[in-house]
């Protein structure tokens, strides 16, 4: 189980959370967004700085609003500093179009500039000079060279760069994830949902004669936890309200885990049995919310089984 560092990193609810029974800690962001929230290299930056155990990772970057060689380089000097603790999950975005016409991309191609990117990333992750011609980077003998971490004869990035998650609802994302993913992370999806997305990514992997060995089946799940059930079912549906205002409440309660420890267990226990096998718990409030991750972690948790087949 992992969690969202909510709502923004901070050194004190970090370290706090790094001492729970969690396998990992995300955040991820916008480049332009209609609210005043933080951008995801920025905020990975400060989860990599002030935690010590945990993986960390992006939820969500928003590839295609970046230059590939230059997130490249910074995903790298984060990975190495942070002694390889690093997971890249990606997506295409589209909520926000004036992000993508604030920084010259056509919102129109943001899946193939995506595709491209997770290439030109591997390629400069490979180490030594690297060449590449595609239709939206051309380089030639370029050699990216992760930061050496202070104290350290060489780099700590991993060897052939962070994995790469691909995170999405649609049928296009489950593809990027069978063909160029090391994991999958939906969100917003019901338990049948989800396991429909494990049988496409199976069955797209199969196709094209890839082996998914070590492939990560992980689920971004907003959820909210509370001793007082009532107050957690109102937290979850005015924070997934909040945030996705067209949603019904009953598609909210189907996709949002909401109650007492007990109660949420059985909801993530669904998306268990589905194919999930690292959950990132991402709290619906904007309070308190180191207590949803502590009930997650201590309450939820341990009530979950895999099964047997």
């Amino acid at each position: 189980m992992g969690a969202t560092a909510s709502p923004e990193p901070d050194r004190a609810w970090l370290e706090a959370a790094e001492r729970l029974p969690l396998e990992s800690i995300w955040h991820g962001g916008h480049v332009m967004p209609p609210i005043h929230s933080g951008e995801a290299i920025v905020r990975t930056t400060l989860v990599a700085a002030w935690t010590e155990r945990v993986r960390i990772g992006t939820s969500i970057l928003l590839l295609p609003l970046y230059q590939p060689s230059l997130v490249a380089k910074q995903l790298a000097d984060i990975d190495s500093r942070s002694g390889g603790r690093l997971t890249v999950g990606i997506g295409v975005g589209g909520e926000y179009p004036t992000e993508f016409d604030a920084v010259g991309v056509p919102i129109g191609e943001r899946g193939a500039r995506t595709d491209e990117a997770m290439a030109v990333m591997r390629e400069l992750w490979a180490g030594g000079p690297r060449s590449f011609h595609g239709r939206f980077s051309t380089f030639d003998d370029v050699e990216l060279r992760p930061v050496i971490p202070p104290g350290a004869d060489a780099p700590a990035m991993q060897r052939g760069g962070p994995p790469i998650v691909v995170s999405g609802r649609k049928a296009p994302a489950t593809r990027r994830a069978a063909r160029h993913g090391e994991g999958w992370m939906p969100y917003l999806v019901t338990p049948n949902a989800y396991a429909r997305s494990v049988d496409a990514i199976r069955a797209e992997a199969e196709a094209i004669g890839r082996d998914l060995d070590g492939f990560e089946w992980m689920l971004y799940l907003y959820c909210s936890i509370r001793a007082d059930g009532d107050r957690a079912r109102e937290e979850a549906a005015a924070g997934v309200g909040r945030t996705y205002a067209n949603l019904p409440a009953d598609v909210v309660s189907r996709i949002v885990p909401a109650g007492t420890p007990d109660e949420v267990a059985a909801g993530v226990q669904a998306f268990v049995d589905a194919g999930a096998r690292h959950v990132i718990v991402v709290p619906t409030a904007k309070v308190d919310t180191l207590e949803v991750v502590r009930l997650a972690a201590e309450e939820v948790l341990p009530q979950l089984t895999l099964p047997s087949s």
